[in-house]
């Protein structure tokens, strides 16, 4: 008697010890092959900085169809991770049935979906967005990134690949003291505001926008200089007036003291307005003053304007009926559909990117390292300038042996030390703040200044993803807010875009065709084995107690 109170105290002690262990170690085994529930050393960094309580409320809850199930499971199981990191980390799945009106208002878009069940198709609705709140600050995540999917399969598994990257980048975001700083120059012709705003307000959500004019450099070079300097990026759209020797200076300088920049440049004067109100342009050269200084950078805007066969449509008056004029939608060869490079996390599973009149960019030898983003397809053919363009032209029977111009290059990454235009030249002003070069800086360079031109319907901004009159989508916006993400980030965040898994999808048809089998083999007969075990044990029994 005495052991076994010797044996249960023993054990007691034993349990009692092993839950106070258990409250000071926990740990989760990821057992999947890629490693998809294995949070980066980025994420931990990030989710280590949550000191208060951040709710994430998830809008994939309820009735739809079952492959969507695996997106919402996977994205479960992920913010599990997240929760077991830091116990301030809140989640909730919230069914989106009785506030959709109001999920719409916020931006978040339900996504219609066709769905293959029973080899029957059929539409759904679904809402795949999460949105995340901390302290007073709030913010939203798309669940379902538009990218060049094949089918709903492969959407489903960049969708899940993505996950990491989309809820790091938004809490990162929202749980920043400061905000880092983005300046829009101004003062030499750029964009209206107003045909930046669908790109400029997603980048207001997440840094500290401000406008800058380079006016102010007449007056005084030195001032402005230092105030450019105390921004972290600037972002220069198609500028259309030449700069001086003392803006050009400045900006050389703001490089050369670590300022980010993302050019988005016009090297021919070629205005589409211009083409749609006359039938005919002339497209000219444009001196922006700005050649030795990219080159000084290892790169060279060219002069020619790219005609591509894989072009973007625009809608054309083809005829009447009655009084109604009939308009069709036509490829204009000289509005490119270009590629983005797919091993790089600003473009990675990006749609194509329209652009308009772009020119090619020449990349020369240097030390600064340059990955191209954006490349056409081999289809092309280079026109010089300056020269007409009639609208007529579009009617014109393609020459395939005229578009063998090969893959051309309109955007740019380029990383590296970078040496000031400067360096060995007269400057236009005297400043304390002059470097020779600057050390592990980083810039993009954009061929077309109307990358980032939204249009205007009836007097208000339109989304730069989509076209108002051909409504095709464009991978524009996504390609900008990943161009600004990239060159602000120094903690490799979004190199989280990066990753990629193998999520391994059931054969639809093949399932529905052997659906009997499969229904008997895990329903019917474990019934029947079950039986069978019945029957056999008790027999045994009987024969054995008889």
């Amino acid at each position: 008697m005495s052991k076994n109170i010797k044996n249960i105290v023993f054990l007691t002690i034993a349990l009692i010890a092993l839950n106070i262990v258990n409250q000071y170690f926990y740990k989760r085994l990821d057992l999947t092959a890629d490693k998809r529930y294995t949070l980066s050393k980025t994420t931990e960094n990030i989710l280590n900085k949550v000191d208060k309580n951040l709710f994430i409320s998830i809008y994939l809850e309820g009735d739809f169809p079952s492959e969507f199930k695996r997106l919402q499971v996977e994205t479960r199981q992920y913010l599990e991770e997240l929760s077991a990191e830091n116990s301030n980390i809140k989640v909730q799945f919230v069914n989106p049935d009785t506030q959709r009106e109001d999920l719409v208002k916020r931006g978040m878009m339900p996504s219609q979906l066709t769905v293959e069940e029973e080899g029957k198709l059929s539409e759904a609705i679904i809402f795949p967005w999460a949105e995340i709140s901390y302290q007073k600050k709030s913010t939203i995540v798309s669940l379902l990134p538009s990218a060049i999917v094949a089918s709903q399969e492969e959407q489903l598994q960049k969708a899940i690949e993505n996950l990491e990257y989309s809820f790091t980048n938004a809490i990162n975001s929202i749980t920043q003291p400061k905000q880092k700083s983005v300046a829009v120059i101004t003062g030499n012709g750029e964009l209206q505001d107003i045909y930046q705003y669908s790109f400029l307000s997603e980048i207001a959500k997440k840094y500290k926008l401000a406008k800058f004019t380079l006016d102010s450099v007449a007056k005084n070079p030195q001032q402005t200089l230092k105030d450019l300097t105390s921004l972290d990026l600037a972002i220069i759209a198609k500028p259309t007036e030449k700069f001086t020797a003392e803006e050009k200076f400045t900006l050389d300088q703001y490089i050369a003291n670590g300022g980010k920049t993302l050019w988005m440049l016009d090297n021919v004067q070629a205005d589409q307005d211009s083409l749609f109100n006359n039938g005919k342009l002339l497209a000219y050269p444009r001196d922006l003053n700005l050649t030795d200084l990219l080159f000084s950078y290892g790169i060279r805007i060219n002069t020619s304007l790219i005609k591509d066969l894989y072009a973007a449509q625009i809608p054309l008056a083809t005829g009447k009926v009655g009084n109604q004029t009939q308009f069709q939608n036509l490829e204009w060869f000289f509005h490119p559909l270009v590629g983005s490079n797919p091993n790089h996390a600003i473009t990675k599973n990006l749609i194509p990117v329209r652009l308009q009149f772009a020119n090619q960019i020449d990349t020369l030898k240097n030390n600064i390292k340059k990955t191209p983003l954006l490349l056409s397809s081999p289809l092309t053919q280079k026109v010089g300038t300056p020269s007409f363009i009639e609208l007529q032209s579009i009617a014109d029977e393609v020459v395939e042996n005229d578009y063998r111009g090969g893959n051309q290059l309109f955007a740019v990454l380029l990383e590296g030390d970078f040496k000031s235009a400067y360096k060995s030249r007269i400057k236009p002003f005297n400043t304390p703040l002059f470097r020779e070069n600057a050390t592990n800086n980083k810039m993009i360079v954009i061929s077309d200044g109307d990358i980032g031109k939204n249009q205007i319907l009836k007097g208000k901004p339109t989304d730069l993803s989509r076209d108002k009159w051909t409504n095709q989508e464009f991978g524009n916006k996504d390609f900008l807010i990943n161009s600004v993400d990239y060159l602000l980030d120094d903690i490799g965040l979004i190199q989280l875009r990066n990753k990629t898994l193998q999520i391994k999808n059931l054969d639809k048809q093949k399932a529905f065709k052997e659906r009997t089998f499969w229904q008997f083999l895990n329903v019917v007969l474990p019934l029947i084995l079950l039986l069978i075990f019945g029957f056999v044990f008790n027999f045994l029994r009987k024969r054995k107690y008889s």
